[in-house]
């Protein structure tokens, strides 16, 4: 059995060389299961206090644990890679705020809750972004989809779990939303009604990783026939 330091050097190595947040029972395979989760704990939040006050920090997440840039520095990040942040409409995030506060909910929750029609390419988007997955299907007439929010959600949040979710008003802070002011490219669509002015996300406080879909549908009006859930 390694003893505590060398162990802590071994959890510190595998994090580092990871491109993706590592459990604790990943973690565990590090050492042959001889290693139990109470010490995996205590020698990663010694890591943690390690790497205070570095640049970089050691953050416990949904999906595991993981080394990532602090927040204060993601600007200098972003000059090393300038490419065109993805685009959300206003939509796609209040649909994913409701997906997220209500959860599990249909199509049809979430519709009915707008106020008005929520495309398909709304849903389509959210789930190539990774953020919402379906969970189930509401045993009713039609057994419409039931979505949830992903451990990779709450990864982009910064959060362990959904009882960390901020208040909702936040949740465009956290996800550093900015209002989008460049103009489309010719092969671009053209900009989005007013109650679907794209947004930019991006998690600061998480490595650079795949850009996702740009929503680019305009969003069905109020009063047009509501598609059926599912």
């Amino acid at each position: 059995m390694q003893n505590p330091t060398e162990a802590k050097r071994i959890i510190e190595a595998a994090l580092l060389a990871s491109a993706e947040p590592l459990a604790l029972n990943d973690l565990k395979r590090l050492f042959d299961d001889e290693i139990g989760p109470d010490t995996l704990r205590r020698l990663l939040d010694e890591l943690r206090e390690d790497w205070s006050g570095r640049a970089v920090e050691l953050a416990n997440l949904a999906s595991g644990w993981r080394f990532q840039t602090r927040p204060d520095f993601q600007p200098f990040m972003d000059r090393l890679n300038p490419e065109k942040r993805p685009r959300y409409s206003r939509a796609v995030m209040e649909t994913l705020a409701i997906i997220a506060y209500r959860q599990p909910v249909s199509r049809g929750d979430v519709e009915d809750i707008r106020g008005v029609a929520v495309s398909a390419q709304i849903i389509q988007t959210l789930e190539s972004r990774g953020w919402i997955d379906v969970v189930g299907h509401r045993d009713t007439p039609g057994r419409p989809a039931l979505y949830a929010t992903t451990k990779a959600f709450l990864d982009d949040l910064g959060l362990r779990s959904l009882q960390e979710l901020p208040a909702l008003e936040e949740i465009a802070r956290t996800l550093q939303l900015q209002p989008a002011t460049a103009q489309p490219a010719a092969n671009e669509e053209a900009p989005a009604p007013a109650d679907e002015t794209p947004v930019a996300a991006e998690s600061s406080a998480t490595p650079a990783g795949d850009a996702g879909g740009e929503a680019d549908a305009a969003e069905a009006t109020g009063d047009s026939a509501v598609p059926a859930a599912g």
